[in-house]
């Protein structure tokens, strides 16, 4: 029997315009009204998460894949970098002139191309803008002029006064086994070809349903999940029902319980349906 489940964001929960389905929302209501737990499971972080998610509702909060959990304003787990962990990845970024995001349990700072990158509304309005808009000259022009290009642009950023769960690097796929030996104490995420997440050793997105399921008295073989991409892979093998989005990366497909429609296409409530826990 089922009594939570955890969905993955971008890709998931949402559509392509950052939007839940009106299926999506009316499954998510039926299945709360009947006593089971839903939630996130995310390598986004706490800030704004309301507006990310489409104001929806909900029981449970994975965020920073794992490193940060909170189910009714209680944290669960709270695992931020180690300060001289954290200093070697601000070294590195300044060092090498890298766009990066750092992230709090309340805010988020850093390269301001990124940050405007994160936003709901720039996410929203990328779908709409013509196909032949020059979006890659754009991007280099932010860059270009960005503030990240200042000597020693990160270090004394205030918020690194603060508890940081995670870094997000704008890092293509190649560089993965370089940024491997220079951080080995760290855990890398990807959920898109251009940027990584960075998180302290061991984190993932599994790790932290498993803590809620403890807390809360729920055996993993009693909770589903929902995801898209590769940082989703261990979470939906894990769980006692894994559900892969018809949009999803072929890996991930292949190792789900289930393969639903897109997130386009009732994908969520397919599934729901499938297993009798909506009608």
């Amino acid at each position: 029997m089922i009594k939570a489940i955890f969905f993955d964001i971008d890709g998931t929960l949402v559509n392509d315009q950052s939007k839940a389905l009106e299926s999506t929302k009316q499954a998510i209501n039926y299945l709360r009204k009947n006593g089971i737990l839903c939630g996130v499971a995310t390598g986004r972080s706490p800030v704004r998460i309301k507006e990310i998610i489409d104001e929806l509702d909900l029981d449970m909060y994975v965020v920073y894949n794992g490193q940060l959990v909170l189910h009714k304003d209680k944290r669960i787990v709270d695992q931020p970098f180690e300060p001289e962990v954290l200093a070697r990845i601000v070294h590195f970024s300044d060092e090498n002139h890298r766009q990066i995001i750092f992230g709090g349990s309340d805010r988020l700072d850093g390269s301001t191309t990124m940050l405007l990158g994160q936003s709901i509304f720039i996410k929203r309005l990328v779908t709409i803008l013509p196909k032949k808009f020059p979006v890659r000259l754009m991007k280099k022009i932010l860059q270009t002029f960005s503030p990240h290009r200042q000597r020693r642009r990160y270090e004394n950023l205030e918020i690194l006064q603060e508890p940081i769960y995670q870094c997000i690097l704008l890092s293509q796929e190649s560089e993965q086994e370089k940024l491997n030996r220079l951080f080995p104490d760290c855990t890398f995420q990807r959920s898109n070809p251009y940027t990584v997440d960075i998180i302290p050793k061991g984190g993932s997105k599994l790790l932290g349903i498993q803590a809620f399921a403890k807390d809360a008295g729920i055996e993993l073989s009693e909770i589903m999940a929902f995801g898209d991409h590769y940082n989703d892979i261990e979470m939906l093998k894990g769980v006692g029902i894994g559900v892969a989005m018809g949009n999803a990366q072929e890996e991930v497909k292949r190792i789900a319980d289930f393969v639903t429609q897109t997130n386009e296409e009732n994908g969520i409530y397919e599934a729901l349906h499938h297993y009798g826990l909506v009608y």
